[in-house]
């Protein structure tokens, strides 16, 4: 993903975020209001954005549960309706290795491994992504997918409990 500067920052039209806990409850229920937020706004069930957003959420939550869970700690999940796109974002509390691969390097698992499909899905179905470090702690992994007419969407009205603000 590349940086955009100040002057070219995207307009976020709509933001929801939530934490959950890390378990496989929390992982459940992140996939699930996110696919009922994406609905509220305006892209529906089973359309391409919200199933590729929907999997996108699911392995990110997954791997916060599995690979990023710090005990005590939530996961936190941020959706953002953009010009043009949908950011995703997931963040966990923990720090350094295992760190998820950069973009570019994911490389498929084997056909016995058990692990190492989670970034695999996420590579193909995200139109950018990448792995930025946390303040304080942990990491959080940023997915963009593109919304074909988008516009249509940022003329609706915000649902309830929708905060309409600029991306900073």
């Amino acid at each position: 993903m590349t940086s955009q500067s100040a002057s070219q920052s995207p307009v976020t039209v709509r933001v929801f975020r939530q934490r959950f806990s890390s378990t496989p409850r929390g992982a459940r229920l992140a996939r699930h209001l996110t696919l009922n937020q994406l609905h509220s706004w305006g892209i529906p069930y089973g359309t391409d954005v919200s199933d590729a957003v929907g999997a996108i959420v699911a392995e990110l939550a997954a791997n916060a549960v599995t690979h990023g869970r710090v005990p005590g700690r939530d996961f936190e999940l941020r959706l953002a309706l953009l010009a043009g796109s949908v950011r995703v974002e997931v963040a966990d509390t923990r720090s350094g290795p295992p760190r998820p691969p950069a973009p570019g390097a994911v490389r498929p698992p084997r056909p016995l491994d058990e692990h190492g499909r989670g970034f695999v899905l996420v590579d193909a179905l995200a139109d950018r992504w990448e792995v930025l470090d946390r303040e304080p702690l942990g990491k959080t992994v940023r997915a963009e997918v593109d919304v074909p007419g988008w516009l249509a969407l940022s003329s609706r009205d915000p649902a309830p409990g929708d905060r309409c603000c600029a991306d900073h």
